[in-house]
């Protein structure tokens, strides 16, 4: 899938499901790897939920390292870094009162997905009908009845089910980006106190996040079922 593929194609997934803003082209660089040339290093600190909403609302497109995530907790499930003795251990979200006890929240932390750290040197973000790298992952912010839409045209051709494993945390970063990248699979995320907290994703939305090989298929059957010529 060259880049040009993958301009029409996000074109036409915006276009057939009538989604509102961009879906997200993600691309995790690794240590080894090189920043693609013409992408402009991001200029503030933000978080990676902030850097997501902000490419699918405005279009902006940027790479970001560890020093421009301000959640650390986020950079750390992408790879960037170690994950903080105090959030692994549940401590943070505990404190928070988010959980009755610190083996529960330890618990939950222990099934965050995660990417190696220190595997991954920066994170490309741009939508994906303008992207000019390949991406890993492709994030979608819409309406449950677009996600049920998705859900539909991913499993047109194979059957099977959507994952929807997730926790309330950690979820734009571990659910959105990490989930897909380890595993290949596509999945189905709610949000959480956080990206909530600090982006304009609205209450009725949710995000659902493919691997970027999914991404051809996934549009044919969208055509198929939701198209102009759908019956």
């Amino acid at each position: 899938m060259n880049i040009e593929e993958t301009h029409r194609l996000g074109k036409e997934l915006i276009e057939i499901l009538k989604i509102d803003t961009s879906p997200v082209a993600v691309h995790l660089v690794r240590s080894d790897e090189e920043i693609p040339d013409g992408i402009p290093r991001i200029d503030e600190n933000t978080r990676h939920c902030q850097m997501v909403d902000n490419v699918r609302r405005v279009g902006s497109h940027f790479y970001s390292v560890l020093e421009d995530q301000m959640c650390k907790g986020g950079a750390a499930v992408m790879g960037l870094t170690d994950m903080s003795p105090k959030l692994k251990s549940g401590e943070v979200y505990y404190n928070l009162k988010h959980f009755q006890s610190l083996d529960s929240a330890k618990t939950t932390m222990e099934k965050v997905p995660m990417v190696e750290a220190n595997s991954i040197k920066a994170v490309i973000y741009s939508p994906l009908e303008k992207t000019t790298f390949k991406p890993d992952v492709i994030l979608i912010i819409t309406t449950p009845k677009r996600i049920m839409e998705l859900s539909q045209a991913l499993l047109h051709r194979s059957g099977g089910r959507v994952n929807a494993g997730f926790a309330g945390k950690q979820s734009v970063c571990a659910d959105g980006v990490a989930f897909p990248y380890i595993t290949g699979e596509a999945g189905v995320t709610i949000g959480c106190s956080g990206s909530r907290k600090y982006t304009n994703i609205q209450d009725e939305e949710m995000i659902m996040s493919i691997p970027a090989d999914m991404l051809p298929g996934l549009v044919e059957s969208a055509k198929i079922m939701f198209g102009t010529y759908a019956c």
